[in-house]
């Protein structure tokens, strides 16, 4: 039978491949640049099949830690932006950009990556859904706050975005997963092939479409994405686990906090600002990707093994 944990493992390999791949010879891959959000779509509807309704009723239940992931992606990960922009002496566009990576929070393959590491995916969604309406006050006023500049948030298609690539393939694979009961016992498994395969293709996808970002962004900026992206995992992770005692919230925090929707932080910046305050969302969108692809590994190795990272996660029931 297929084990979700396994196939987690070696997923960053699967991953960093295509994406060297992608990036060696981008011209394989851009021409698929319309099927992010098909695959984005079949992936949720695999998230639906592995959840039910009772999942997401202890999610809910459990408001205080979704206030905690949503105090640390509005406070602390614009605030952490701002800080390394300074500390790394980027210049005005390359520090709007790192900001607004800081003041988007919700991505779509945070839940994946929560779902390959053991995570509580019910818990994910209902991050990643929260934060993204959230967004639309958030983001505007944290980019004004931090850098001065005035953002207008596309409020009507972020509200579409989460609607249709998250809540109804959720939805319709909950469904699925009611009507098939037990008669699939190693769904999970195949859920978790079918994920890591096409976030895999994602990925290659996103790093083709900026490789040519990627060439030129340099060390420099690199190091201060890489931090930005750390802080995140490592905060997320330490003071989720420091007030749950529980290491299955704790990694979905950690993912959750250091994955941001950079894709959103892309398309603001080359809409009103320009092509350089781009480039750190383009390299985010690259490095959240790669980074928590390693993460889910590991946590899937712990789990595999019977180690403790931090303290013994909790059963999926």
């Amino acid at each position: 039978m297929l084990q979700p944990a396994r196939i987690a493992i070696v997923f960053p390999l699967w991953a960093g491949a295509l994406a060297l791949w992608a990036y060696l010879m981008p011209a394989l891959f851009t021409p698929a640049a319309g099927a992010i959000v098909p695959l984005l779509v079949v992936i949720m509807f695999g998230m639906g099949l592995t959840l039910l309704p009772a999942d997401f009723a202890r999610a809910l239940a459990r408001w205080p830690v979704v206030l905690l992931g949503l105090g640390l992606q509005f406070g602390l990960m614009p605030l952490a932006a701002w800080a390394i922009a300074g500390l790394f002496d980027l210049d005005a566009p390359l520090t709007l950009g790192m900001i607004l990576v800081g003041s988007v929070a919700g991505g779509t393959a945070s839940n994946v990556i929560c779902f390959l590491a053991g995570g509580d995916v019910a818990l994910s969604i209902t991050l990643t859904s929260v934060a993204t309406l959230a967004s639309v006050v958030a983001t505007p006023v944290l980019t004004w706050l931090y850098a001065g500049a005035e953002v207008p948030v596309p409020v009507s298609s972020m509200l579409v975005s989460i609607a249709e690539i998250v809540v109804l393939p959720v939805v319709a694979g909950m469904v699925v997963n009611r009507l098939i009961g037990n008669r699939w016992p190693s769904r999970d498994g195949w859920c978790a092939l079918g994920s890591s395969v096409a976030i895999g293709i994602v990925i290659a996808i996103i790093v083709a479409l900026n490789a040519a970002s990627i060439a030129r962004l340099g060390l420099l900026v690199l190091g201060a994405v890489v931090l930005h992206n750390g802080l995140g995992l490592a905060a997320g992770y330490g003071l989720g686990f420091a007030a749950t005692r529980d290491a299955r919230t704790a990694r979905t925090l950690a993912i959750e906090v250091g994955m941001q929707n950079s894709g959103l932080a892309v398309a603001l910046a080359q809409q009103y600002f320009s092509a350089t305050a781009a480039l750190p969302g383009a390299l985010f969108s690259v490095w959240h990707n790669v980074s928590g692809a390693v993460l889910a590994a590991v946590c899937a190795r712990a789990d595999a093994t019977g180690e403790r990272v931090g303290a013994p996660v909790r059963s999926r029931g």
